[in-house]
């Protein structure tokens, strides 16, 4: 039971004093002991109630939330390079899926967005390190991953697909049949797509770049047979200069749901993520952003 004060839980107290005093024991009544035990207890609960309100006001100023809106800016970490999700325009301003779902979120916030562009390898560190507030950057909820820091619900599914030298059409079929020190495979170093070739194709000949686009142009330049990598970026890779030069096998071989990453022990953050996740997607901008950056390809123009 719940009290509004001390004073209420000591006035309860005594009318439990009075009411055992006129009891059939002889006119005896509470002792004195007994009514100040029960004072004692009125007090420590309601101290533990005080201390426990305390606790929990506490929490709330520690939630990054309440930074980002203390602080008016809401600080999200990227890579750019990761076509379509975030990339640098002819403009030299920061564009694509992940940039716009930002855009969304701080509007609904009412702060102001700061991008932080940071290399792949150290970005979870950044977070960890309170770099940024969030990483929104095609990042894949893996349970290494997931370890070290923490992801609201997924906004998208995908998974690693092929580009293939052409010379191996007809021969190559699926990710299966690269699985040969003869084939050599590509992928960008620390992704998913490095992680799914080591595991999945694991006696190919297997090569790390540093970009994408460099891992790419190996296979492309035919001193590559096989890039692996997510299915929206070999869409646009394809789109943007394989076409009729290499073999896109596009049924994704491996499931992987991104995320956007915050700290771990941050419940009230990851609360807000997911609803606003949840609004985004049954309002109609989530569509409009899909539709402009997946299923798209105008926006190519705009950052070759």
């Amino acid at each position: 039971m719940k009290f509004r004060s001390l004073i209420g839980v000591l006035v309860l107290c005594l009318f439990a004093a009075m009411a055992f005093g006129c009891g059939n024991d002889g006119g005896k009544g509470v002792s004195e002991e007994a009514v100040k035990a029960m004072v004692a207890e009125a007090v420590k609960a309601q101290s533990g109630a005080a201390s426990s309100g305390e606790t929990r006001m506490d929490l709330v100023k520690q939630s990054t939330l309440e930074k980002i809106l203390q602080r008016g800016e809401l600080r999200v970490g990227f890579e750019s390079g990761y076509m379509p999700f975030e990339m640098t325009d002819k403009k030299g301003e920061f564009v694509g899926f992940d940039v716009d779902c930002a855009k969304e979120m701080a509007k609904a916030m009412g702060v102001k967005l700061v991008t932080i562009n940071t290399g792949w390898d150290g970005i979870i560190p950044a977070l960890m390190t309170d770099k940024f507030d969030i990483i929104m950057s095609g990042m894949t909820v893996t349970q290494e991953r997931n370890l070290k820091i923490g992801f609201a619900d997924p906004y998208i599914i995908v998974g690693q697909t092929i580009l293939l030298n052409k010379k191996h059409a007809g021969k190559v079929l699926s990710y299966k049949d690269l699985n040969d020190p003869k084939y050599i495979v590509t992928s960008k170093l620390g992704t998913t797509g490095e992680q799914a070739t080591k595991r999945m194709i694991p006696k190919c000949t297997y090569k790390s770049f540093e970009t994408e686009q460099e891992a790419f142009l190996e296979v492309l330049n035919g001193k590559a047979d096989a890039y692996v990598y997510d299915q929206p970026n070999c869409v646009v890779q394809y789109a943007q200069q394989g076409a009729g030069k290499v073999i896109f096998l596009d049924k994704p071989f491996t499931y992987e749901p991104l995320g956007w990453a915050i700290n771990k022990g941050d419940p009230d953050f990851l609360n807000w993520l997911n609803n606003f996740l949840r609004q985004l997607k049954n309002d109609g901008r989530y569509d409009a952003i899909y539709n402009k950056w997946i299923t798209g390809t105008e926006w190519i123009k705009e950052v070759e």
